[in-house]
C-alpha cells in the first residue's frame, strides 16, 4: 500500500492495488480514495473527524487525508503508519507530527485515538482484543475516546434463502486473511478483523470499556465511540468532589 501511495502522490496516479482472500474473490483498493477530501469522505468518517478533539493520533493514516483535515481545525494530532513509504508522503503533504510507528508498541498518551476505515481491523483477530484493551489502558487519557468504524460482514454469507450460512472455520467469522499485491511488490499475509458492533460491545465490557454506537452507516457498517470506563468513574468522582 505504502508503495500505490507513494506513486499516486508523485505521478498522480497508481497501478491496481490488488487484495486476496481464501474466502472472498479478488478486490482492489482504488488508490484515489486514500487521498480524498472531507467533503468526499463517508459520512461515518466525516462525523468521527468532527468529534476528535485534544491530543489525537490518527492510527494507519495512509496518506495523511484524515490528520490534514484536523490540522486545518488547529487540532494537536499525530499520524502513525507502518509504511515508510506513507510517512514519506505524507512528511511531503505536510502532515506536521507523524511516525513510522507500530501501534501495538506505541507509548505516549492521547485524548481521541482514531481509527478510521475499518482501522481497528489491525488488531486481527478477537483474541488479541484483550491485548488491545490493556494498550488502550496506558495511551488513551482520563476522559479520552477512541473513534472506530467496523462492519458486520455477517451478510456476505448469506444463502439463496436469505439465511446467514457461517463459514465452519473454527474461527469468528469476522476474522480475515489478505494479501495485497501492487505491481511486483507482494506484501506478506495479514489477518484483519471486521467486528460487529455487538461483539465489540462484549469484548469491550469484559475488558473495563464501553462502546457507544455513534451513527449507522448505509452498508452493514457503524461508528463507535469507545471509553475507559474506570478512569471516567475516577474523573467523574474527582469533579465531583471539588
Amino acid at each position: 500500500m505504502g508503495r500505490a501511495i507513494a506513486d499516486y502522490y508523485l505521478k498522480g496516479k497508481a497501478a491496481r492495488l490488488r487484495v486476496f482472500s481464501p474466502l472472498f474473490e479478488e478486490d482492489e483498493i482504488p488508490v484515489s480514495t486514500l487521498f480524498r477530501e472531507f467533503k468526499d469522505m463517508p459520512a461515518l468518517e466525516r462525523k468521527a473527524l468532527d468529534l476528535a478533539k485534544g491530543k489525537t493520533l490518527d492510527v494507519g493514516a495512509g496518506s495523511g487525508c484524515h490528520s490534514l483535515v484536523l490540522q486545518e481545525r488547529g487540532v494537536d494530532v499525530t499520524a502513525i503508519d507502518i509504511s515508510p513509504l506513507s510517512v514519506e508522503v505524507m512528511k511531503k503533504r505536510d502532515v506536521k507530527n507523524v511516525l513510522v510507528q507500530d501501534f501495538f508498541t506505541l507509548h505516549g498518551q492521547y485524548d481521541t485515538i482514531l481509527m478510521l476505515m475499518n482501522g481497528i481491523g489491525i488488531v486481527g483477530t478477537l483474541k488479541r482484543m484483550t491485548e488491545f484493551f490493556h494498550l488502550l489502558d496506558k495511551i488513551l487519557a482520563p476522559g479520552g475516546q477512541l473513534l472506530c468504524d467496523s462492519s458486520d460482514i455477517s451478510y456476505v454469507f448469506i444463502d439463496e434463502k436469505g439465511f446467514v450460512d457461517l463459514p465452519d472455520t473454527g474461527k469468528y467469522y469476522g476474522e480475515i486473511s489478505y494479501r495485497m499485491l501492487y505491481k511486483d511488490t507482494i506484501g506478506d499475509p495479514f489477518s484483519w478483523l471486521y467486528i460487529d458492533a455487538d461483539t465489540l460491545k462484549a469484548k469491550a465490557e469484559e475488558n473495563g470499556y464501553a462502546v457507544e454506537i455513534i451513527d449507522i452507516g448505509s452498508h452493514y457498517d457503524y461508528l463507535a465511540r469507545i471509553t475507559n470506563l474506570k478512569t471516567s468513574k475516577k474523573l467523574n468522582t474527582k469533579l465531583h468532589n471539588s
